[in-house]
């Protein structure tokens, strides 16, 4: 019993403490650079929401705008991953994969982009995930 309670006690601060990473931003609080990136790109799209997530030393920001449309951002507030319902607008997908994906599958759109420190990937309309390396080259179709 007292080892439970011991376990308990223990997730129960894992999850404050992982709640005290989380802030809500203040649409003044959100960084230019973010800001502008929608605007440029979501024109016509309001944000919803924009968190501030801390993990130890880093950080990362999760931004909602309406439509359904979901965006993170690095600690840099450079964009590493976006999401929709809906076709993704061609300025945000680089161009060697939008090349790629218009002359392979020119009835698909890109509901999906992300990028990590190794590769790209995105998901189509019809379910297929393309991966692709850093630098834009098609690597393989992800199942």
């Amino acid at each position: 019993m007292k080892k439970l309670m011991s376990v308990v006690l223990l997730m129960s601060v894992g999850f404050i403490t992982a709640c005290e990473g989380q802030k809500v931003l203040a649409e003044n609080d959100i960084p230019s650079a973010i800001t502008t990136y929608v605007n440029t790109h979501f024109p016509s799209a309001k944000i919803l929401q924009a968190v501030k997530e801390k993990e130890g030393l880093s950080h990362s920001y999760d931004v909602i705008l309406e439509g359904n449309i979901t965006l993170e951002f690095n600690k840099k507030q450079e964009v590493t991953s976006i999401e929709s319902r809906s076709a993704l607008p061609d300025s945000v997908i680089p161009e060697k994969i939008l090349s790629y994906v218009k002359a392979n599958y020119p009835g698909s759109h890109i509901l999906q982009w992300e990028l990590d420190d190794k590769r790209q990937q995105v998901e189509l309309d019809n379910k297929l995930e393309l991966e692709f390396s850093k630098t834009g080259d098609f690597l393989r179709i992800d199942s």
